[in-house]
């Protein structure tokens, strides 16, 4: 009988972000971003205490009034650090689509959009995308509309841009020589192999390339007690389905 595996994988994708978090930086989050959200809280705790987090919506990591738009102007000004965004498409030039699949006057699926995130994404100065699935629908050659620009030109502004995706399968570093993802990082249960098969561009391999090192003990110790107690204030159902106990 198979042993049952010892974290989900949203708590696998949480702790590998936290390992990204660099102390001092001033953070941000998305209101519908609990998986980074996790990941920042337990930043906090175990390896960057000295950052400043904002989670949008947040009664505790939100320094702002509801509803404002401060964490954009914070953005405009050049004082965002780290951000992170997602997409239903993500491609090989670092583009991201949160409009439409398929045509934009005759599309197969519209959705919502995404308040402010193209200017996110030109200027925070690191931007890492998360996606919680792995597969050739969600990283395709070219997305079928673009809401963020992986790539400009020189002549446009941009204080940062991308910089990392995190899924269950691995972690893509971002060639800014090249303007195109790297494979730098294999999850746990995964492989090279594995990775390249369920990604729908041919993605380059980094020359120190790597198995991204298992949760420690103590990782999931704080993600599941401290992280977890936070969480539930305004993640109830994520805390419930995707994090397990001590």
């Amino acid at each position: 009988m198979s042993q049952p595996i010892p974290w989900t994988l949203e708590e696998l994708m949480a702790v590998t972000i936290a390992r990204e978090v660099r102390d001092g930086e001033t953070v941000g989050v998305g209101a519908v971003s609990p998986i980074p959200a996790a990941g920042c809280m337990l930043a906090e705790q175990l390896y960057a205490p000295h950052i400043t987090l904002i989670i949008l919506d947040s009664d505790e990591y939100y320094p702002f009034p509801a509803g404002s738009s401060e964490l954009h102007f914070l953005a405009q000004r050049g004082e965002l650090d780290l951000f992170f965004l997602s997409g239903i498409q993500i491609d090989r030039r670092g583009n991201f689509n949160l409009h439409v699949i398929g045509d934009y006057n005759k599309p197969t699926v519209r959705m919502a959009g995404a308040y402010g995130s193209a200017m996110l994404y030109y200027m925070a100065h690191r931007v890492i995308l998360f996606r919680d699935q792995h597969t050739k629908r969600v990283f395709v050659e070219k997305v079928d509309f673009v809401t963020g620009a992986g790539v400009t030109p020189k002549s446009v502004y941009r204080e940062g841009g991308p910089a990392l995706v995190v899924t269950p399968k691995a972690v893509f570093g971002w060639d800014k020589t090249a303007g195109e993802w790297t494979l730098d990082k294999v999850q746990p249960g995964s492989s090279v192999e594995d990775v390249r098969a369920n990604t729908g561009f041919l993605l380059p391999i980094s020359p120190t390339v790597h198995k991204n090192p298992l949760p420690t003990e103590e990782e999931l110790r704080v993600l599941r007690t401290v992280v977890k107690e936070k969480m539930a204030r305004s993640y109830p159902e994520f805390v419930q389905e995707k994090m397990l106990n001590t």
